[in-house]
């Protein structure tokens, strides 16, 4: 009994430490769900891909499923998007896509109604100039054929200015969103316009772009032109539909460099943070959630 009575005790303990663990586990909450979707025209979509689950698995407690299309065109469609329960299961959806020609409105509502419904989106860059179609040009009206996607969004934008670096100042510092962040100043980025902001819309940061004139075709810069300093909304949220899902977008992102960079995967990190309800006003993040 002497000899077997050490024994015992050491598998007693080990056995209470490994309830113990076990218990521990059970309680930490599981991975942020997130579906990734990009690809269409104009970006390096192969590599982003990579540089977005790789930058946000690294920093939340997530798991980043990809829906990516090699087709380079503005006409880009994804088979995920057929089915009517598309992002069941999924805590947000990213729209990384470029699909500016995509124009069939059983497609587009089938995307709407699942934030609609209560889906969180982030939203980056090119998705903002998706899914469109009339006259984009001018402010579209509230409930129109063609504003659905736009009133998602919670900003209207139809074009930018050429590639130049742009200054970003957070507007709001003490946003939970924001709270903590610094401004910074880009590489070379696409500064987006603003049609129009929609009343659900919190604008969060803006850019400041010199932009220079274009020369026409054929013809030398004017090395004596001046540029024009042109400001936008870049960084916002906004709450759409009856039940005010919480929607985030920026409009950077357009090269790899900027993709990579730390500030912005803390800002789209923050921007999931918020959609998913596990942040709270005061900016502190729900335990488990952060690696």
């Amino acid at each position: 009994m002497k000899k077997t009575l050490p024994l015992f005790i050491a598998l007693t303990v080990s056995l209470a430490g490994w309830f113990l663990v076990q218990a521990a586990d059970d309680k930490k909450p599981a991975p942020l769900r997130i579906l990734l979707v990009l690809g269409g025209c104009c970006h390096d979509y192969e590599t982003q891909q990579t540089l977005l689950k790789v930058g946000i698995e690294s920093r939340l407690n997530a798991t980043v499923e990809i829906e990516y299309n090699p087709d380079k065109s503005t006409g880009a469609t994804f088979p995920i998007y057929e089915k009517d329960n598309w992002a069941e299961g999924y805590d947000v959806v990213i729209h990384d896509e470029c699909s500016a020609s995509v124009t069939d409105p059983v497609y587009v509502k089938r995307i709407l109604d699942a934030h609609r419904k209560g889906v969180p989106a982030v939203n980056l860059h090119c998705a903002m100039h998706s899914y469109r179609w009339g006259n984009i040009q001018e402010p579209v009206a509230a409930g129109a054929d063609n504003a659905g996607w736009f009133e998602m969004l919670g900003i209207q934008s139809t074009g930018h200015g050429p590639q130049s670096p742009i200054a970003i100042t957070y507007n709001d510092p003490t946003h939970p969103l924001t709270k903590g962040l610094a401004n910074w100043t880009t590489v070379n980025e696409e500064l987006y316009n603003n049609i129009q902001i929609f009343p659900g819309a919190t604008p969060l940061a803006k850019g400041l772009q010199t932009q220079m004139p274009r020369p026409k075709k054929g013809e030398a810069p004017d090395p004596n032109a001046k540029g024009k300093e042109v400001e936008a909304v870049v960084v916002w949220t906004n709450l759409y539909g009856p039940d005010k899902t919480r929607i985030f977008s920026t409009t950077i992102g357009h090269n790899n460099e900027t993709v990579a960079d730390d500030r912005y995967l803390d800002l789209v990190t923050r921007g999931i943070l918020w959609t998913t309800g596990k942040m709270g006003e005061d900016g502190t993040i729900a335990d488990g959630v952060l690696k």
